[in-house]
């Protein structure tokens, strides 16, 4: 007897399949079912085709098929001042160039503009989610939620005033009736974003640390990012940024630690002993000679690291590939081990370990039945993809955003053969240039 077709509502056949599971499994010629927006079934091909009957068939058989990116650090509306202050340490980009331009510019529309910039750029680099710090996060949610991609909008605090707000208490305030506006939104939620603690005072970083603990969120923060803020600090304060975190209670789980390259070995067993998350960002990080987090002990140590591109104000682009791959051979060179930080640990900090530091590990970073289909396509068909010998290899090594093909968020298709399909393209950059002659008038 002949078993009924089952129907289902996107059905792709893969040439390789990398399901970054527990054992980083790959398959070959396997097919991914999805239905209501969930992976229910990876089968061989010929079984899929045999079981399945679909009206959205998409053959992707000289293809890389991973799941969608997850960039753990952004600033998603600085894309409106990509290359704006280039070549500047990080206190003089940030204090002479960056803050005036904010404290002059920066609104509700020029967020929206920048972020919706950012994520045209971000979806055809592959990613479908991001963690994300800056002011006006509303509008922020809205353009994620436009656009149709995943994310926490971060409920930015510092002690001064600025347009989005005029203290800490009010800063806090106001994340917290963001995150009771989104209390239903299924793929953009909220997290607490304390800007540095050099910029927020200890009482309020007290007062984050309750609310994170009551209500469950994430903190997300800048921390020892050069070694002029911890010496600074420590002049100030007679103890290192860290260690006014740790009296706090805040290092933990709930804690994505940004940057981190000026970590003592002590420091670094206090991080891992403890689970805090590491948003790792070496090309910004270069960029503005912050130095250079010890990612290769930390993973030796069992720490989870996560990567980021930071805001393209500093990197200056949003290409996750890339930073894979900076990654990777920065890990190698600074600890002298060709094999520190390998292909399929990289490919893990940009997916699974991504979804961790943001919680969301249960739902998506990995290609599983009853995961979320947020499923990437990245062409090997290209001379510059030509032979593929190791699919995880290739995709860190070789591959570019320009790799990228598809890219659907809980099956729902965001690019499809390099065609962006929820942002107007023409209207993004039309904007991006008309703010680009306010800024520079």
């Amino acid at each position: 007897m002949v078993s009924p077709m089952k129907d289902c509502d996107l059905l792709i056949n893969c040439g390789w399949l990398l399901t970054v599971d527990a054992e980083n499994t790959v398959l070959t010629d396997h097919s991914i079912v999805v239905n209501d927006g969930r992976i229910s079934a990876i089968l061989p091909r010929e079984s899929a085709l045999n079981t399945y009957r679909t009206d959205t068939l998409v053959e992707r058989r000289e293809h890389i098929v991973a799941p969608g990116l997850i960039n753990a650090h952004t600033h998603l509306a600085m894309n409106l001042m990509r290359g704006f202050a280039d070549d500047l340490p990080l206190m003089t980009w940030l204090q002479e160039k960056i803050w005036p331009l904010e404290q002059q510019h920066v609104n509700a529309d020029f967020v929206a503009a920048g972020t919706r910039l950012a994520l045209a750029e971000s979806i055809r680099a592959g990613v479908t989610c991001v963690n994300d710090m800056y002011f006006f996060a509303d509008r922020t949610a809205d353009e994620l939620t436009r656009a149709g991609l995943r994310g926490r909008v971060g409920m930015l605090v510092l002690d001064f005033a600025t347009a989005w707000a005029k203290d800490a208490a009010s800063y806090i305030q106001k994340g917290l009736e963001l995150h009771d506006a989104l209390r239903n939104n299924e793929r953009v939620s909220t997290c607490f974003a304390p800007h540095a603690p050099y910029s927020v005072s200890r009482e309020p970083l007290e007062r984050i640390q309750v609310l994170s603990t009551e209500l469950d969120l994430p903190v997300h923060m800048h921390i020892h990012e050069t070694a002029t803020e911890v010496h600074e600090f420590e002049a100030t304060h007679g103890m290192r940024p860290l260690a006014m975190l740790r009296d706090i209670g805040m290092l933990g789980p709930s804690l994505i630690a940004v940057h981190m390259t000026q970590l003592n070995s002590e420091e670094q067993e206090l991080v891992s002993h403890n689970g805090v998350h590491l948003a790792h960002c070496p090309e910004s990080n270069m960029k503005l000679a912050s130095g250079c987090a010890p990612i290769a002990a930390l993973l030796a140590a069992g720490g989870n690291v996560a990567i980021g591109t930071d805001g393209a104000a500093s990197n200056n682009d949003l290409d996750l590939l890339a930073e894979l791959r900076t990654a990777s051979l920065l890990a190698k060179m600074t600890s002298s081990d060709a094999a520190a930080c390998n292909a399929e640990q990289s490919l893990r900090m940009a997916t699974i370990n991504g979804a961790k530091a943001l919680g969301m590990e249960h739902l998506t970073g990995s290609l599983e039945p009853g995961k979320a289909a947020d499923i990437i396509c990245v062409e090997t068909h290209s001379p510059e993809m030509q032979p593929v010998y190791h699919p995880v290899s290739q995709l860190v090594y070789a591959a570019g955003r320009e790799s990228v093909t598809d890219v659907w968020v809980d099956g729902q298709a965001l690019m499809q053969d390099r065609r962006l399909l929820t942002i107007d393209i023409k209207e993004t950059i039309s904007d991006a240039k008309q703010w680009a002659s306010t800024l520079c008038g």
